[in-house]
């Protein structure tokens, strides 16, 4: 209840609009079971752009807000799949800018601070978070792609999911979104690297 209630507080801090939260459990595909389940969740929010219709040279609120929304979605996200943090495997973040805003104004939100702060929230991470970034409005989809954690060269968890809210983003907003996976693909059969074979030293392999 307490977590729930700071959740609450740091979304209102943030002027977060909306959060969304979404588990996929895939248990059978192609009429294989899946063992172990391939689980993956993310959480999405909705915030207004600061800069919206506007060209302004230093972004550093948004910015400062990535660094924020990293530890809230990450947060939100972890408690959607309802389990430790060193269960992770993979990540992924994503941001969508309404029309009155730029590209720019995503990766604000995105590469500078994002990552620090979501990687503590699992406890680690040591290869680079997977991103992408598009201008859309409501209803549209935004991708959200998913790597490994520790080595982005382990193929089965080269993956996604799909971001779509029917009310955002509106054209003065920002839809910004961090994913979690406990697995990789299901039935991920592809060759390369695999999870239990990493080192994990140089975020690669």
């Amino acid at each position: 209840m307490r977590a729930a209630a700071e959740m609450g507080a740091r979304a209102r801090d943030l002027g977060i609009r909306k959060l969304v939260t979404q588990v996929e459990r895939t248990e059978r595909e192609m009429g294989q079971a899946v063992t172990p389940p391939a689980i993956r969740a993310l959480a999405a929010a909705v915030i207004a752009n600061p800069f919206a219709g506007r060209f302004e040279p230093d972004l550093t609120p948004l910015i400062d807000t990535g660094a924020a929304l990293g530890e809230v979605l990450a947060r939100a996200a972890l408690d959607a799949l309802g389990c430790a943090p060193e269960a992770v495997q993979g990540y992924g973040k994503s941001a969508m800018v309404g029309e009155d805003g730029e590209w720019e104004h995503a990766a604000a939100l995105l590469h500078p601070s994002m990552g620090a702060p979501l990687r503590a929230v699992i406890g680690g991470g040591r290869a680079l978070i997977p991103s992408t970034k598009r201008m859309g409005g409501p209803g549209q989809v935004l991708d959200l792609p998913l790597g490994h954690k520790d080595a982005a060269y382990v193929r089965s968890h080269f993956d996604g999911m799909e971001v779509r809210m029917s009310d955002a983003p509106r054209a003065g907003e920002i839809l910004v979104a961090v994913g979690l996976s406990l697995t990789g693909r299901p039935l991920a059969r592809v060759g390369g690297l695999r999870h239990d074979e990493i080192t994990g030293e140089d975020g690669l392999r």
